[in-house]
């Protein structure tokens, strides 16, 4: 096996785990964080979300329940309504290890969103929110378009819940 292939290998299994963390971290932002949950509740009960890499890539699905509170699914019912595509496991890669944003991503032409761009930018608001209160600021600084601070004793209380959920689902082996 040759460096290149142990290097793809590499970077597939850290966007897979990553897909887990932040799929796991957006439904654990939307039981933590007023802003989150606001955002989701504007989406309809039910509606589901996918990411994933083309063409067969690590994935994640979410199911917004009632009042924004989402949940990870392991299989989507029919089409989710809101597909964000990245082009390629590198392009994935970028994001997943904060050398470039989502917003960047997008605007590089790396992610496709399949569904409403409305909904999309809903969720894109929902990543940042999240990655902000989760991320050390230096970290977090590169991976959204702005960063707004949060004062250290929320972030470090929500950050500390939103691991633990994430924790808990992976343990679960949701």
């Amino acid at each position: 096996m040759n460096k290149e292939t142990l290097s793809v290998q590499a970077q597939k299994a850290y966007v897979a785990t990553m897909m887990k963390v932040v799929g796991g971290g957006l439904a654990a932002a939307s039981r933590v964080d007023d802003t989150v949950q606001k955002e989701l509740a504007a989406l309809p009960e039910g509606f589901q979300v996918c990411m994933t890499v083309h063409p067969n890539g690590p994935s994640f699905f979410l199911r917004i329940g009632k009042n924004g509170v989402s949940e990870v699914i392991d299989t989507p019912v029919g089409k989710p309504e809101l597909t964000i595509r990245f082009k390629h496991l590198a392009h994935a890669f970028l994001v997943f290890s904060f050398q470039e944003g989502t917003a960047q991503a997008f605007a590089n032409d790396r992610m496709i969103a399949d569904g409403s761009v409305s909904h999309a930018i809903r969720l894109v608001r929902c990543l940042n929110k999240m990655e902000t209160l989760i991320l050390p600021r230096l970290v977090a600084e590169r991976a959204v378009k702005r960063y707004d601070a949060v004062p250290l004793t929320e972030k470090l209380t929500k950050a500390a819940r939103i691991y633990g959920l994430v924790a808990k689902s992976l343990i679960a082996g949701n």
